[in-house]
């Protein structure tokens, strides 16, 4: 008899598991999906929050700008954690990376779960608003390679500051000693690994 679960069902798993923690900022369950660029961020956040039955997800990528990948924390604060915590809509202006500016704002609702989804997502300051981290379990070459592939030889140059700049960022503020899950991506769907966070109660 085949026991190995049915696509998506892992999934469904952890969204239980989500549903069931504690909110973190206000109302909210925040729940960071960080990982290197290119490790599968984007595809399993949209999974998960359709298992979530259509959770929102923030993308760092919106908040970040070619001038600063990573200098985006206070603006993240003021925009997103502190309405947040006060029962609020965040409302942020997303960063058109074709022309080199912000957009119209969006706004945001605190729905029971909103997952931050991008590099950083489970940096020093963000931490203590999340109600769970999950790590990409990918390493940065391979993530590195994957990116390269999908965005194409026009990027190039991008890719070589931006992954320049990442290794700067998690020499500084790593984020995977302090998941409480790592994400491995399989042939079909996915499995889940304790965080080193979990094994040795960090933070």
């Amino acid at each position: 008899m085949n026991s190995t679960p049915p696509p998506g069902a892992e999934l469904r798993q952890l969204a239980v598991r989500v549903g069931a923690l504690t909110p973190s900022c206000g109302p909210v369950r925040l729940v960071g999906v960080d990982g290197h660029a290119g490790s599968g961020k984007s595809t399993f956040a949209a999974r998960l929050a359709d298992a979530l039955g259509g959770a929102p997800v923030l993308h760092l990528d919106d908040l970040a700008t070619h001038e600063e990948f990573f200098d985006w924390t206070d603006r993240f604060r003021r925009q997103v954690l502190d309405p947040f915590g006060r029962g609020e809509a965040a409302r942020y202006d997303p960063y058109d990376w074709n022309l080199r500016r912000f957009g119209a704002a969006r706004v945001l609702e605190p729905a029971p779960v909103v997952l931050i989804e991008g590099v950083g997502a489970g940096r020093r300051a963000l931490r203590p608003a999340l109600a769970l981290l999950l790590w990409m379990e990918l390493d940065a070459q391979a993530s590195w390679i994957r990116g390269r592939q999908r965005d194409g030889i026009g990027l190039s140059a991008f890719w070589d500051d931006w992954t320049q700049a990442e290794m700067r960022h998690f020499a500084e503020d790593p984020s995977r000693p302090f998941a409480d899950t790592l994400v491995r991506q399989g042939q079909v769907g996915y499995e889940w690994l304790p965080g080193p966070s979990s094994a040795a109660g960090t933070d």
